[in-house]
């Protein structure tokens, strides 16, 4: 694959606590000269930054971020605060702890009621795999595969670690044909990103290609 076609690919992300409307009105613009296919940022900037590219890039942004253990009116509020805002695509984070004791209903519950409010938006569910034992994550596959949500996505990028290929392969057998998978956290180089791809992923959540392609 050429740069410009995994580029096409990539969530442009900035998530860090310290970033600055400077900086994220620097990833927009590097978002727009390389056609990603978003930027991702925190939700206080959605608002300005929709404003400033207008139709020219997606906006995603974080819900429930980074842990997940929101209850899920919060969850609820921070999606219509995020789509009023002008948000293009929500990323949320699953409740992990309701995972781990087995509350599969109310995990799917969950994402069900996010995927009404975003309608024909985008909502990729976060699932936070370096967490997760291997049942667990090919359990996330069976409730999003029967939710109405468009992709399961590996990491928030701010646990121990991001995305694996034998994750990434995991999901590919595992979730239905519903269901985009977004590699996200520690993609370190176009190769990587190309692997990403060959093995299932549709997005990949990263800031690193564009900063290499600058680079070059």
């Amino acid at each position: 694959m050429t740069h410009d076609e995994i580029l096409n690919k990539v969530d442009h992300t900035l998530l860090s606590q310290t970033a600055t409307w400077e900086e994220i009105r620097q990833i927009c613009d590097d978002g727009i000269r390389y056609h990603a296919a978003s930027v991702c940022i925190p939700p206080c900037y959605v608002k300005q930054a929709k404003e400033y590219v207008k139709d020219k890039l997606p906006i995603c942004t974080v819900i429930g971020f980074p842990n997940g253990n929101h209850t899920t009116a919060t969850k609820i509020f921070e999606t219509q605060n995020a789509l009023e805002n002008g948000a293009d695509e929500i990323d949320m984070v699953i409740n992990i702890g309701a995972l781990k004791e087995k509350q599969y209903s109310y995990v799917q519950h969950e994402i069900e009621e996010i995927k009404k409010i975003c309608g024909n938006k985008v909502l990729k569910v976060i699932i936070e795999t370096c967490l997760l034992t291997e049942d667990e994550k090919i359990k996330m596959c069976e409730i999003i595969t029967n939710t109405k949500a468009d992709f399961i996505k590996t990491s928030t990028g701010f646990s121990t670690a991001g995305a694996t290929f034998d994750d990434i392969a995991l999901f590919a057998a595992h979730v239905g044909p519903n269901v985009q998978i977004k590699a996200a956290g520690g993609i370190a180089s176009f190769e990587d990103g190309e692997k990403f791809i060959a093995l299932g992923a549709s997005r990949l959540g990263t800031s690193r290609l564009v900063k290499i392609e600058k680079s070059l």
